[in-house]
Parts: C-alpha cells; structure tokens; sequence
C-alpha cells in the first residue's frame, strides 16, 4: 500500500502460507518498530501441510531463531480468516493492557489491501500502517512451490477485496478497472481455485 514506515505501539503478523512474514516481523522489530507482535492464525486448507501446529505457532517459533524474545511475543492460534486475525489480536492485546493508537500490520505483500480494509471496519480507533518483506514479484514467485497456486490465492484475495465491503467485513477499496479486467480475464482462463462461491 506504499505506507511509510514508522514506530507503532504494536503489530500484528497474520498467518498465512509464507514464513517471510515472521522473518519481516523479526526485522521489524530489531529495528524497534514496535515493542510487541501478536502472532495470530490457526491453520487452513492452503497451509496445513506446512504449519501442523498452526501459522501462529510456526511464525513464533521462527521468530525466536531470529532472535526475537519471548517476551516480545503474543500469540493467537485461534484465527482462520482476516477478520478473526484481527478481532482476535485485538482481544489478545487488550487482555495484557497495552494500549494501541497505531498498529503495524505485517502480512504477505497481497494481502496488504484486505488487512487494511478489514482493519479499518474492525478497529477504527488505530491507525494501521501495512509492511510485508520487501522483495520483487520474481524473487517473491520463486519462494512459494506452486506458481499456479500463488496466482490463484493473488485471485482470492482481491476477490475479498472487492466483495467484502458489501458484506460488512471491510471498508471499500478503490480497485482500478484495469485490474478488474485483469481479474476477468484471468478467472475466465481458470485460476478460481480460491475466489468465492459465486
């Protein structure tokens, strides 16, 4: 989303497939951007085979090899979609007192936009500020196994993106129409593996 980085009163790195981002949030806080992370997700479909014992737990664990310390770490195993990602790390850190005006949102590079959205319908009262591992879009295909499978869940998320609002879980997002036309044309060839029930 192009936001500058800054110091928040804590962040939140929500599960998913890619372990960059526990690696992102361990930079992160080594750069003291915030002085805790709630590492939040369960596990999925898409995520099971490589995180058994849930997102958030693989994401603390890699975290503490980086050199993160325990005390520095929050975790919510609970959470299967965004918006439980984040009610649910609300809730967490609430319950240890801390009091959160801005919150960094550490996520994969796509799903920037729907944490962000959904963020600002479930939390309003903070300012999020959205981060992920910063690398180029070949560097970032060449991390996951399945080309095909990263496509496709690009596709889910936009997906939820531009249908979410109009279910209550998101604000609105602006989505260029050449990125509709992208998203037609490229469900039109097949990749709708993770798009919603029509």
């Amino acid at each position: 989303m192009g936001h500058e980085l800054k110091p928040c009163s804590a962040a939140i790195a929500l599960g998913s497939l890619d372990l960059g981002v526990a690696t992102a949030a361990a930079d992160l806080y080594h750069d003291g951007m915030f002085p805790k992370v709630v590492f939040t997700g369960d596990t999925s479909t898409a995520t099971r085979a490589r995180f058994p014992r849930g997102e958030a737990t693989h994401y603390r664990e890699h975290a503490l090899c980086l050199g993160v310390p325990n005390e520095a770490i929050l975790l919510e195993p609970k959470a299967t979609n965004t918006g439980q990602n984040i009610g649910f790390s609300r809730e967490v850190l609430e319950n240890t007192g801390i009091a959160v005006s801005t919150l960094l949102l550490i996520s994969m590079p796509y799903m920037q936009r729907r944490a962000y959205a959904t963020c600002r319908k479930l939390w309003p009262e903070v300012e999020p500020v959205c981060v992920s591992q910063h690398m180029p879009y070949d560097e970032y295909v060449r991390t996951h196994d399945d080309e095909k499978q990263l496509i496709e869940m690009l596709m889910g998320d936009l997906d939820r993106v531009m249908d979410y609002p109009k279910r209550g879980f998101a604000v609105e997002q602006h989505v260029p129409g050449r990125v509709r036309d992208a998203f037609d044309r490229l469900r039109s060839r097949g990749y709708d593996t993770w798009l919603l029930p029509a």
